[in-house]
């Protein structure tokens, strides 16, 4: 890209693109940085600066930028059948092979998908579904569903609403209030000093076991939760949290949702961590970013035979399970997802990720003697970095301050991609990142953060 083009396309997005998360307060100045190109770990912005992504993008590109076998599988099913109708009963060859694949290898019995666009959209398809499941069940009472502080489960209208961060809500409307609940988020930073893991784990349980009898047991249909809070922080809850709380849901026969957008397909080194990782069976598992790679938007919401049964009933004489986007099972994205797939398997990301995933959290730990470092923690390709003006007394910075985007803007500088969420840094790299390139994230970031000051 010519400078007059990067110059042309900065200005063209700056006047017309309503980005997420965007800073009016600046944008309006700055506009966006424009990107020229990507491969493997690096992008490349028009400034000719190559970047190292320490966030796969945005928790997706597990397997790389710029793969040349993705680009042709991508080509080819385009020219083979780029689209066609899949609703009436039809379907193509790669959604097909795709539902097999994904039956084959999530937990135990999540033999059915439905497909999407994306994360945001899997998790309104897997609330309108426990809907659905229930009414057809003959309890149409029981509709509730209780998400937790600091979660994040999209950025469609139910599914911002079952996000727990709820700044992200500042000024907009609000639906699904009257079903939409939240409980405490699992946050072992944030617990009281004096309690243990095991007690932590224990309030979190009876909280969620008194939310439920407060809403009444016949009226809450699901729990939803991620097995490693995202955008929230990177979360990871006490040990036996989430087996616990599924065996809540057991009894009191709501469905568990495994909101697993980000670590499914290989970030804790697994296809799926829910089973795996965290000992629990979910009855829906939701899953996006790393199926294709972010090589082409794709999501799956996958269904347990026990809610299919229910729902594959017709409704009524003549009766059909009216849902249906027009992109449901893309071919061409079904296709990437076929061969990001094959990818990881061929050349053994799961067992890199676990073991790189070793490196990276043991690594990161030696950010703590830093003077605004409060917590480093994570799980496999997963880490987040809480700054803090004081961190004996869990002071946060102030706002004004903005230590978040100093980083940022430092460790860009000296040519890493971090992701600032507030005063928190967020790594999530691609799957095939190296000793040395993990090495360089956090040389570059603990430099960025010696530099920062408490006032």
């Amino acid at each position: 890209m010519t400078r007059q083009d990067a110059n042309s396309a900065w200005a063209k997005d700056r006047a017309h693109v309503l980005h997420p998360y965007t800073d009016f307060s600046s944008f309006k100045d700055e506009g966006s940085q424009v990107i020229t190109g990507a491969e493997g770990m690096y992008v490349t912005d028009s400034d000719g600066n190559r970047l190292l992504d320490a966030i796969a993008g945005l928790w997706c590109v597990n397997i790389g930028h710029g793969r040349r076998e993705m680009a042709d599988a991508i080509s080819d099913q385009v020219m083979k059948m780029q689209y066609y109708n899949p609703f009436g009963h039809s379907t193509n060859e790669p959604a097909a092979e795709l539902g097999a694949w994904l039956a084959t290898h999530a937990p135990g019995d999540l033999n059915h998908v439905y497909y999407t666009t994306g994360g945001s959209t899997a998790n309104d398809a897997a609330i309108r579904l426990v809907h659905y499941y229930f009414t057809m069940k003959g309890q149409h009472q029981k509709k509730k569903i209780i998400s937790r502080n600091s979660a994040y489960h999209g950025a469609t209208y139910v599914a911002a609403e079952l996000t727990g961060i709820h700044a992200t809500k500042m000024s907009f409307d609000k639906v699904g209030e009257h079903f939409i609940n939240h409980v405490s988020a699992a946050n072992m930073y944030a617990k009281p000093d004096d309690m243990s893991e095991d007690a932590y784990c224990d309030f979190l349980v009876q909280e969620f076991e008194d939310r439920i009898e407060q809403l009444g047991p016949d009226n809450v249909a699901a729990f939803i939760a991620e097995p490693v809070m995202g955008a929230g922080g990177v979360l990871v809850a006490p040990k036996g949290y989430h087996r616990r709380m599924w065996e809540v849901c057991k009894r009191h026969d709501m469905l568990y949702i495994a909101d697993e957008v980000v670590t499914a397909f290989g970030r804790l080194g697994h296809w799926f961590a829910s089973e795996e990782v965290f000992d629990y069976q979910p009855d829906i598992l939701v899953a996006a970013k790393g199926i294709t790679s972010g090589y082409i938007p794709l999501g799956a919401t996958l269904i347990s035979d026990e809610i299919y049964e229910v729902i594959s009933r017709p409704q009524c004489e003549g009766g059909v399970f009216s849902m249906g986007l027009t992109y449901f099972g893309h071919p061409v994205a079904c296709r990437a997802a076929l061969t990001n797939i094959e990818i990881i398997q061929r050349e053994g990301l799961l067992g890199h990720a676990r073991n790189m995933g070793k490196h990276f959290q043991e690594t990161a730990t030696g950010l703590c003697d830093l003077e605004h470092v409060g917590d480093v923690r994570g799980h496999g390709l997963m880490l987040a970095v809480d700054l803090m003006a004081d961190k004996t007394t869990k002071t946060p910075f102030p706002v004004t301050a903005q230590a978040g985007a100093n980083v940022f803007r430092t460790c860009a500088e000296l040519g890493v991609i971090v992701r600032p969420v507030g005063d928190r840094i967020v790594l999530s790299p691609p799957l095939v990142i190296e000793k040395a390139e993990s090495n360089q994230i956090y040389s570059v970031l603990r430099q960025a953060i010696s530099g920062l000051s408490a006032g």
